[in-house]
C-alpha cells in the first residue's frame, strides 16, 4: 500500500479534514489535535498498514509511524489538506481541551509532577529507616530502637525525610508559580514564609505539643538558674510550660505554619502568579524590578497567612477527611472500588487528581493506602497484556505488547492501556476486573507506602518498613490473576491476520525481488560522549515502554552527534535533532537527542550529513547545544535505538556508567 493511500485511511479514519484542527510530527510519531476525539475509529487507525500504535495524550491523537515513516505520512496527509502547527502550538491548544473538571485536575498534575522526584526520594528513605529502626532488626547489632532514635545518625536520618514535608508547600508554590507564569523564587519564598520558623509549628498545635520557655518578668540571672545547661532542665518558678497554640490576628484570625499543608500553598501560588503578571502589565517598566516583587510579598502574605491560608486549610481538612472515610470502609471496600476504576480514571485522563489526595496523606499522616490500591490497579493491566504478548503469534503484537507490559510493571500503564488492553477490549476489562480484586487485597491487608510516585516494581522501595512479603504478594497474586484470565478468556489471535501477513510477505518477495538481506550479529558503539541510562528511565512512553524497539539512552556530556555504524543515513531531518541509520548488516538506528527537541525547530542543532550519505563508524553526523535545550525547558537525554528489534533474536543493551566515544553499547544478536 502507498503511502498516499495510508493517509489516506488515516484521514478518514480521524474523521476526515474537518474534524483536524491542526497536525504535527516529531521523529516517530505524526500529533494530530481533532475537534471531536468521538469521530475517531480507533480500531480503524490502529489496524492501518505501518501504524505501530496511537493513543490520545495531552490533547492530541498520536499515531506512531516509527523513523521515516512518520515524515512520508506527514508529507503526503499536509497535501491531502490537513492544517499543519508548530509543536508549541499544539501544547498550547491541548491546554484547552476537555471540560473545566480536566482542565483543573491536569493543572494540578503539572504542578504536582515536577516535586515528585524529592517526595518519592523522601519515601525511599523513610521506608528504609522504618526497616531499620526496628528491635529484630537492631538487635543484630546489640542495639534497641530506643537507643538508635537517640544517636547523631538518626538525627540524620530526620534530615533526610522531614526536609521535603516540612518544605512541603515551599516546593508547592515553586511549582505553581512556574506553571501559571509567575517568577518561581518569589513562589518559593511565599512558600517558605508560610513555614517560617516565627510562626507556631502546625504539627506542634495540632498535637497540642507542651512547650518550655523562661519568664521574661523574672531577672536574667533567675532565669540562668533554673536551667541547669550541664544537665537536665530544672523547673522553677521563672520557667513557664504551655501548649503550643495558634497566633491570632485581631483577636479572631488564627494563624499557624502550614508544614502539612497542599491547598494553601497551591492557591496562594495560583492568586499570586496571577497578581505578579497583572503587575507586570500595571507598573512601568522602569519600576517593574522594585515594586512588582515587593507588591507581591506584601498583599500575596497578607493573604496567605490571614485569608487563603485559614480558608484552604478548612477545605483541606474537609477533603482529606473524606479520603480518610473512605480508605476506612470495612472489608476492604475501598481497595475494591478504586481498584476496579483506576485505570478508567486514567483513560480519561483526571488521574492527577490522585496526586493532591497522595500528597495530603502523606504529609499529615506519613503513610499513603492509596498506592498500593494504584499498584494492584496497574499490575493487573501490566498482566493482561502479558498475557496477549504470550498468546500471540503476531510479531508486530509481540514487539508491541512485551515492551508495554514492561513499561507497566515500571509504573508507565499508558502503553499498555492503548496500545494493546483497549484495542482488544477484553483485556483491559479482565485487567479492571484483577485491580479491583487486586486493591482489595491491598486495602484489606492495610498496605499503605511511605511516599507516592512510583508503582510495581520500583514502588516496592516504598514498602520495605514491615509491608515488603504482603507487597510482593499483592503484586504477583495480582498479576498472574489478570494473566491467567486474560490468557484463558481475554484474548484470541485474528486467523485471517497472520495468514494474510505472510502472504503478503511472499507477493512482495516474488512480485518485487524484495527479499529480505540476511541479517548479521553486531556491536553498535556510544554516538554520545556521556552516561548510560536504561531506556526505560527515559520520561517519554513511546521509547521508555519498547515501541520504537530496545535500545539505551545517554545523558550527554558533549553536544556531537557521531556514527554508531558503518551505515546510511536513511534519515537526516532537517531540525537536527534525530538521525536514522542502517547499518550493513541490517540494523536500522535511530539516534534521538532530547526529548520533544523537535519543539525546537533545528535552534541550537547543526546538522553535518544528508540523507543517503554513507558514514563510518564515528564519523560526525552532527552538533547540538546543550545549553539552549536546557533553555527551552527540554531534556537532552539522546535515546539509541534499533527499531526494528523484532527482526532480530535479541537486542541487549550493554553499557552502564560513563560512555565515551567508540565504546560498546548494545549487542544486536541475529
Amino acid at each position: 500500500m502507498s503511502n498516499t493511500e495510508i493517509a489516506k485511511q488515516v484521514i478518514d479514519a480521524i474523521g476526515g479534514v474537518e474534524n483536524v484542527s491542526s497536525v504535527a510530527h516529531c521523529a516517530t510519531r505524526l500529533r494530530v489535535m481533532v475537534k471531536d476525539e468521538s469521530k475517531i475509529n480507533k480500531d480503524v487507525v490502529e489496524n492501518i498498514e505501518k501504524v505501530q500504535g496511537a493513543f490520545f495524550n495531552s490533547g492530541q491523537y498520536q499515531i506512531i509511524f516509527g523513523t521515516g515513516t512518520v515524515n512520508k505520512i506527514y508529507d503526503e496527509v499536509v497535501a491531502l489538506g490537513l492544517p499543519t502547527s508548530s509543536k508549541d502550538e499544539m501544547k498550547a491548544e491541548a491546554a484547552k481541551q476537555g471540560n473545566w473538571f480536566q482542565r483543573a485536575i491536569r493543572t494540578f498534575g503539572d504542578v504536582f509532577v515536577p516535586i515528585l522526584p524529592a517526595i518519592v526520594a523522601t519515601g525511599l528513605f523513610m521506608g528504609i529507616r522504618g526497616a531499620i529502626a526496628q528491635d529484630q532488626v537492631l538487635a543484630l547489632f546489640g542495639t534497641t530502637a530506643d537507643a538508635f532514635k537517640a544517636t547523631n545518625f538518626y538525627t540524620y536520618t530526620v534530615v533526610l525525610t522531614d526536609t521535603a514535608f516540612a518544605f512541603f508547600p515551599a516546593l508547592i508554590c515553586w511549582s505553581a508559580f512556574r506553571v501559571f507564569g509567575g517568577n518561581p523564587i518569589i513562589g518559593l519564598v511565599l512558600g517558605l514564609m508560610m513555614v517560617n520558623s516565627a510562626l507556631p509549628n502546625a504539627w506542634d498545635v495540632a498535637s497540642q505539643a507542651t512547650k518550655f520557655a523562661v519568664d521574661p518578668s523574672k531577672d536574667i540571672l533567675g532565669q540562668i538558674d533554673a536551667m541547669n545547661v550541664l544537665g537536665q532542665l530544672k523547673f522553677t518558678g521563672s520557667v513557664v510550660a504551655t501548649k503550643a497554640h495558634p497566633i491570632y490576628f485581631l483577636g479572631f484570625i488564627p494563624v499557624v505554619g502550614y508544614q502539612n499543608s497542599v491547598l494553601p500553598a497551591f492557591f496562594v501560588g495560583l492568586f499570586g502568579a496571577k497578581f505578579e503578571k497583572w503587575l507586570h502589565k500595571k507598573i512601568p517598566d522602569v519600576l517593574d524590578l522594585l515594586l512588582v516583587p515587593f507588591l507581591t510579598f506584601l498583599v500575596m502574605s497578607v493573604l496567605g497567612l490571614f485569608a487563603i491560608g485559614p480558608v484552604f486549610h478548612i477545605v483541606e481538612e474537609y477533603v482529606l477527611g473524606a479520603t480518610k472515610f473512605l480508605l476506612g470502609l470495612p472489608f476492604g471496600l475501598a481497595g475494591l472500588i478504586l481498584g476496579g476504576v483506576h485505570q478508567l480514571i486514567v483513560v480519561t485522563g483526571v488521574h492527577h487528581i490522585f496526586n493532591l489526595l497522595e500528597a495530603q496523606l502523606v504529609s499529615q499522616t506519613g503513610k499513603d493506602a492509596f498506592n498500593a490500591i494504584i499498584t494492584a490497579a496497574m499490575t493487573a493491566q501490566a498482566g493482561a497484556t502479558l498475557a496477549v504478548g504470550v498468546k500471540t503469534k503476531s510479531k508486530k503484537l509481540k514487539a508491541l505488547a512485551f515492551p508495554a507490559a514492561l513499561s507497566a510493571g515500571l509504573g508507565i500503564t499508558e502503553p499498555a492501556i492503548f496500545g494493546v488492553n483497549l484495542r482488544y477490549v477484553k483485556p483491559f476489562v479482565i485487567g479492571l476486573g484483577a485491580g479491583a480484586v487486586g486493591g482489595w487485597l491491598a486495602n484489606f491487608m492495610g498496605l499503605a507506602g511511605t511516599s507516592f510516585g512510583i508503582t510495581i516494581i520500583p514502588g516496592a522501595l516504598l514498602y520495605v518498613n514491615g509491608q515488603l512479603l504482603k507487597y510482593v504478594f499483592m503484586v504477583v497474586f495480582t498479576t498472574a490473576l489478570s494473566f491467567g484470565l486474560t490468557y484463558m478468556f481475554g484474548y484470541e489471535d485474528e486467523k485471517t491476520e497472520q495468514e494474510n501477513e505472510e502472504a503478503e510477505a511472499i507477493i512482495e518477495e516474488e512480485t518485487t525481488g524484495n527479499i529480505p538481506v540476511a541479517l548479521q550479529d553486531e556491536t553498535i558503539i556510544s554516538p554520545i560522549v556521556g552516561t548510560a541510562v536504561e531506556l526505560s528511565r527515559v520520561d517519554d512512553p513511546v521509547f521508555s515502554s519498547g515501541a520504537m524497539g530496545q535500545g539505551i539512552a545517554i545523558k550527554p556530556s558533549e553536544g556531537v552527534v557521531y556514527a554508531p555504524a558503518d551505515a546510511e543515513v536513511t534519515i537526516a531531518f532537517a531540525t537536527g535533532h534525530a538521525y536514522g541509520l542502517k547499518t550493513a548488516n541490517g540494523a536500522e538506528i535511530l539516534i534521538h537527542v532530547g526529548i520533544d527537541t523537535v519543539s525546537m525547530n533545528g535552534e541550537g542543532f547543526d546538522q553535518k550529513v544528508a540523507q543517503g550519505d554513507k558514514v563510518k563508524a564515528g564519523d560526525v553526523l552532527g552538533t547540538f547545544d546543550a545549553a539552549k535545550i536546557a533553555a527551552a525547558g527540554l531534556e537532552d537525554t539522546t535515546m539509541v535505538i534499533v527499531t526494528n528489534t523484532a527482526d532480530f533474536a535479541s537486542v541487549t543493551p550493554v553499557a552502564t556508567g560513563s560512555v565515551a566515544k567508540g565504546d560498546a553499547i548494545i549487542e544486536v544478536k541475529a
